[in-house]
């Protein structure tokens, strides 16, 4: 069977047992084992039963003995109790391997005459055998065991052979067909009820199945549960846990939920100590940024006020001064950087009004070629304005870092697209790309795809970090598209 998708067929794949669930193959093994036994239980009454039936048909042969085959060739002489048989009897006599005379017990109105010796016996139950029937008959050892031969348009008989009174060979037939189809019976009543024993089976086991794993069900839910908690960020309270009646270590699914209850122990003792390792770097950050705001500031004034100086100064002074007011103004932008981060860290609310997204859009590009004018910037914008609810400052900051980004990172010459489509803001460009070992660790505080750390590359390692972060508060995401290189697609999703 196959599905049609897309104008192209595709052939349905049928999963593997092992990849099934546990309550499946559980049922499947039981069935299968049911099978095997009901099978082999079939084989052994079906051979005990066919046992049973030649026996006693061999039994019958030997009972008889030759006295059917020999009422052939004697008829007449007050012989003729020797064809009272039942209907189907075959006989012949051999004389010196060749069949002389054969015949069937046809079951009419004159056996039963010449079995009360009323008559003698008539022509019409002698059948004419072929050759290759001769040879079978010619070939029974006189004496020996029955054996189960098919007899040309008579079909399967038991034969027996024993030696005559007149040197001849007297053969002996009893018709398995009455055999066969009690055996059929047999064997269609073991189908039968097989088949409604597997189906019995199969649904108290799954029944069965069910309450037996309803314990591991309960386990799997509060894996689930604890699954979908976010404990990437914050303080997290881990208050789920197995419940104690599926926590037995006596059982095998208590043992698991035990384990399991125990692992959630460890998870939440090591993410309250996260937690308050980032409590206390959030706090240094913090306080680090509000005690180094106020010396930078005063650093960069007084390196301002020295330039400003109306008398003449050595050129390495100014030089020196000019390049202390650069890295003060510098610093004081890392500083404003951490303490941006250590309030959204913190949680703290963002402002929340209606933004337009293309108006973001136009001013950053804008902007973006002033700053750089060597690279070519591209507007894709919508007919209509794309509005969100969130911080505009905020907003603008994270498209100000995005192009701020592509314009440092990639050569003059490249084309920046800033395009605004519904709830989404991307910024992509054909430069060389981020190297894929870098992908990562992206988004992570200053992280910086030049280890150099030169100042030509610019930036500090924290403009991805604030823009995820902004993203994040503003409950969205900031994602790098999994594009391999060359180029590089930004994303900014808001709801």
């Amino acid at each position: 069977m196959r599905l049609r998708r897309g104008g192209r067929q595709r052939p349905l794949r049928r999963r593997p047992l092992r990849q099934r669930s546990l309550r499946v193959r559980l049922l499947a093994g039981l069935l299968a084992l049911l099978l095997v036994i009901f099978a082999g239980v079939g084989v052994v009454v079906t051979t005990v039963l066919r046992t049973y039936l030649m026996d006693r048909l061999d039994q019958q042969l030997a009972d008889t003995g030759g006295r059917y085959a020999a009422s052939l060739e004697h008829p007449e002489g007050g012989r003729g109790d020797t064809r009272a048989q039942a209907p189907g009897t075959f006989g012949a006599r051999l004389l010196d391997g060749r069949v002389t005379n054969a015949g069937v017990v046809d079951g009419d109105a004159d056996d039963a005459a010449v079995a009360a010796g009323t008559e003698t016996a008539d022509t019409d139950d002698r059948v004419a055998l072929s050759g290759h029937d001769q040879q079978l008959l010619a070939a029974l050892r006189v004496g020996g065991p029955a054996r189960s031969v098919r007899v040309a348009d008579l079909g399967e008989y038991r034969v027996r052979a024993v030696a005559g009174a007149d040197g001849d060979v007297l053969v002996t037939g009893l018709p398995l067909a009455q055999a066969e189809a009690t055996e059929r019976q047999v064997m269609l009543l073991e189908l039968t009820v097989f088949a409604v024993a597997v189906a019995v089976a199969g649904g108290a086991g799954l029944i069965w199945l069910r309450l037996a794993l309803r314990p591991l069900d309960r386990i799997a839910a509060t894996a689930t549960r604890v699954s979908a908690l976010p404990l990437a960020r914050g303080e997290v309270v881990l208050t789920e846990r197995v419940p104690a009646a599926d926590a037995d270590p006596d059982t095998e699914t208590g043992r698991v939920g035990l384990a399991l209850n125990r692992m959630l122990g460890h998870v939440e003792d090591a993410l309250d100590q996260r937690h308050q390792v980032a409590d206390r770097l959030r706090s240094f950050a913090a306080d680090a940024g509000h005690e180094l705001r106020t010396p930078v500031a005063t650093v960069r004034g007084h390196a301002e006020l020295a330039l400003r100086h109306p008398e003449p100064m050595a050129e390495p002074v100014r030089h020196a001064l000019e390049r202390i007011e650069a890295e003060s103004r510098r610093m004081g932008t890392i500083v404003d950087d951490l303490l941006l981060l250590a309030r959204l860290d913190a949680g703290r609310p963002l402002a929340s009004a209606e933004v337009d997204l293309t108006r973001l859009a136009l001013d950053g590009a804008a902007d973006a070629r002033a700053a750089a004018p060597g690279h070519h910037w591209r507007l894709e914008l919508p007919a209509e304005p794309v509005l969100v609810t969130g911080d505009e400052d905020r907003l603008r900051q994270v498209v100000a870092n995005l192009l701020g980004n592509a314009h440092r990172h990639t050569p003059p010459g490249t084309t920046v697209t800033v395009r605004v489509t519904a709830g989404r803001l991307s910024v992509c460009d054909d430069g060389p790309g981020i190297p894929e070992e870098l992908r990562p660790h992206l988004f992570e505080r200053f992280a910086r795809g030049d280890q150099s750390r030169a100042r030509s590359t610019g930036g500090t390692g924290l403009g991805l970090a604030i823009a995820h972060a902004i993203a994040a508060a503003h409950g969205g995401t900031l994602t790098l598209r999994p594009s391999p290189p060359p180029g590089t697609v930004f994303d900014l999703t808001l709801p």
